[in-house]
């Protein structure tokens, strides 16, 4: 087992290696577009009156067939008791994500949470690394000085950052009610937490009162977390394509490469960043102690400096 372990890990790191040998020094013999990156994105066709398509949309809609497709291919239609290569290297991914992320959700509720949490992982680790891919950026129409291009990195665009935060905020919501209940969020929230056979009722009210107040700047900063969330992914991608085009504008030939390596490391750090993120937020109020009847020790990390 540790043979075909160690013999997998090779296998990733010379597919790895050839990416960097190979497919990042085409991209830049593709068309160039100098200048700037556009803040939003293109508007290609309308479906109806009130739904246009835009070249963000279509970016997202080709890698998610791409990835539901690959990840077919290489599981197959059942998945083996003896793992092949492609089914090995998916379990492994799973594994890896599933110990990072266990010890800060909980084991109860892990099962439940894991597929939202893969999902945005996988999600936007594609989408961010999309921005490298040949093509991407490079095609499109040009009418008078301006360059309309036909795929945008998706979340380039802030209103898939921004549908990606609400997800993550909404099944934040979800699993803390589910899991938690209503009455664990308020106490957690609004509640006091001074004891009250230590302190006279004097002081103990007057604490109540300042854990109240310190509950609404609380529920300010957790309705921040939808803003934190999408415009630091949006930020970091928006960013990351401005420099490819300054990069590849000053010469279009191997001299980027290494900006596509410093975009791939950011684009899966902040896919990393983002899930953690939305992991810990469930975990503050879902992690507790299963030995203890729920009522352990809470998983505590300060949020508000990681935003």
């Amino acid at each position: 087992m540790k043979y075909m372990a160690h013999m997998l890990r090779w296998r990733v790191f010379f597919l790895v290696s050839l990416l960097i040998a190979v497919v990042l020094p085409l991209a830049c013999f593709c068309p160039v577009v100098t200048g700037h990156v556009s803040k939003g994105a293109y508007e290609l066709f309308r479906i109806t009156q009130r739904l246009p398509v835009t070249n963000a949309m279509v970016t997202n809609w080709i890698l998610a067939i791409v990835v539901i497709l690959g990840v077919r291919f290489t599981i197959g239609k059942k998945p083996r008791i003896v793992p092949g290569r492609g089914q090995a290297a998916v379990e492994m991914l799973l594994e890896k994500l599933q110990g990072l992320l266990e010890p800060i959700v909980g084991k109860r509720v892990m099962p439940h949470v894991f597929p939202l949490l893969l999902t945005l992982f996988v999600y936007i680790l594609v989408q961010n690394l999309s921005g490298l891919f040949p093509g991407v950026g490079a095609f499109g129409l040009r009418s008078g000085d301006h360059f309309y291009y036909f795929f945008r990195p998706t979340n380039a665009d802030l209103n898939a950052t921004l549908g990606l935060a609400l997800v993550s905020f909404f099944g934040w919501f979800y699993f803390v009610l589910r899991y938690a209940g209503p009455r664990e969020f308020f106490h957690d929230t609004f509640g006091n937490k001074a004891d009250r056979k230590e302190l006279p009722l004097l002081i103990y009210l007057g604490l109540g009162l300042v854990f109240i107040g310190v509950g609404l700047v609380d529920v300010i900063s957790i309705l921040f977390r939808v803003v934190s969330l999408s415009f630091r992914l949006y930020g970091n991608v928006f960013g990351g394509e401005n420099l490819i085009t300054k990069m590849l504008g000053l010469m279009g030939y191997l001299f980027p490469v290494p900006f596509y390596l410093l975009e791939a490391l950011i684009g899966l750090i902040q896919a990393v960043v983002f899930t953690m993120l939305s992991a810990v937020y469930i975990g503050l109020l879902t992690n507790h102690d299963a030995e203890s009847g729920g009522h352990g020790e809470r998983l505590t990390m300060d949020t508000r400096s990681i935003n």
